[in-house]
């Protein structure tokens, strides 16, 4: 029995399979000891992209505190919970934990601003969208091998990563994979879901901590109410005679835990009356359609909580101005670079030429750090 028939025997017949991966753009001998996608997922793992994750916004900038999470401490945690979630369904959880893994590394330094202002000053070369940037890190930015640009992940990986079939026009190597998607995985549908569950619950504790989120506006919401006599009954005096971050901390993963059964419980019985027996079978079906999901009542609190994060949380006037200071630096770069091609880094001048001067500062600035996004700004413009 191979690696790939032993890995696949609990899946689904459903499932995206180790031996059915489309193979690699370019050809490389298999691993004796690893599948091509567990492969792929340590490719990741392994790549600078990923690391410098540990210094991105999620929502709150590096420089705020130690304790708030990052782009990396989030993907680990989506990888954990679609790991744990595909392996309950049967699903490919290396395969899962491999898109979790990757599903944030296009995103700019300052967070979502980063990402609006660099779209803004690409507007009339190809835009900005950190899922294509995603792709073109693992596919051409990367620089790991000396035979070949990027990762060499497999073409399903690949696929797996494109949530909308978008490349940038410079990436005409990802179009045979672009057409190749003809839908969307179940496990690709599952850590999208996975994505939105974990950075609402923990978007949630991280704005309690700061200070930005007020408990007492939470204790008025029904779901934290129901989730806190949930803890009560559960825990009893331990829980009421905990310090108050605790008691919030137990909240929260009551929260989360309510939702992430419920997507297991409710995904599970869909799919048994779905009875897919074929991947082409899902790939066939609309995303919204696919038989992963959570139920009516859970996917309403989602968007109660997303509501109240919005308007409390991303909205605040203290938040947006953190963003706007993002904002700020990234245009300065981009325009000193539009100006000065030759302050960047040399291998970066050698792209021009193939990739254009606008999308070689793209990938430039998107690929920095908050910190160091900073640093290049302040010594740019001479200040101490």
């Amino acid at each position: 029995m191979t690696i790939e028939q032993r890995e696949d025997r609990l899946l689904r017949p459903c499932a995206v399979r180790h031996g059915e991966n489309a193979g690699r753009l370019h050809p490389e001998p298999e691993h004796p000891h690893r599948t091509a996608l567990q492969r792929d997922r340590d490719r990741v793992l392994h790549c600078k992209g990923f690391r410098r994750l540990g210094y991105k916004t999620q929502v709150f900038v590096n420089s705020e505190g130690d304790n708030y999470r990052t782009r990396l401490t989030h993907s680990l945690e989506v990888g954990q919970i679609s790991r744990s979630v595909a392996r309950s369904l049967a699903l490919n959880a290396d395969y899962a934990e491999t898109l979790s893994l990757a599903h944030d590394l296009g995103h700019t330094p300052f967070g979502h601003a980063g990402q609006d202002a660099l779209h803004r000053l690409m507007k009339n070369h190809g835009g900005f969208e950190h899922n294509c940037q995603s792709l073109r890190i693992v596919s051409v930015l990367e620089a790991r091998y000396p035979s070949w640009e990027g990762l060499n992940l497999t073409r399903i990986t690949l696929a797996g990563m494109m949530k909308h079939g978008r490349i940038y026009s410079c990436d005409r190597h990802l179009e045979p994979v672009s057409k190749m998607r003809t839908g969307m995985s179940l496990e690709a549908r599952l850590v999208d879901l996975c994505d939105r569950i974990a950075y609402l619950h923990h978007d949630l504790e991280d704005g309690l901590d700061s200070g930005y989120l007020e408990k007492e506006d939470l204790e008025k919401m029904d779901f934290w109410q129901q989730a806190h006599e949930r803890c009560l009954q559960s825990s009893g005096s331990d829980y009421r005679q905990a310090r108050l971050p605790l008691r919030i901390r137990t909240v929260i993963r009551e929260l989360l835990n309510q939702c992430l059964n419920d997507l297991i419980e409710s995904s599970r019985g869909a799919l048994d009356a779905a009875s897919f027996n074929t991947l082409d079978e899902v790939f066939a079906c609309q995303p919204a359609e696919l038989p992963v999901q959570n139920s009516p009542e859970i996917r309403n609190r989602l968007q109660t909580m997303h509501a109240f994060l919005k308007e409390k949380l991303y909205m605040n006037p203290s938040v947006k101005r953190m963003s706007f200071r993002g904002e700020q630096m990234i245009e300065h770069l981009f325009s000193t670079y539009l100006e000065r091609p030759d302050l960047m880094p040399g291998h970066f001048q050698a792209r021009i030429q193939t990739d254009g001067l606008e999308r070689t500062i793209s990938d430039y600035i998107s690929g920095m750090t908050d910190r160091f996004a900073e640093k290049e700004y302040r010594y740019l413009r001479a200040v101490d």
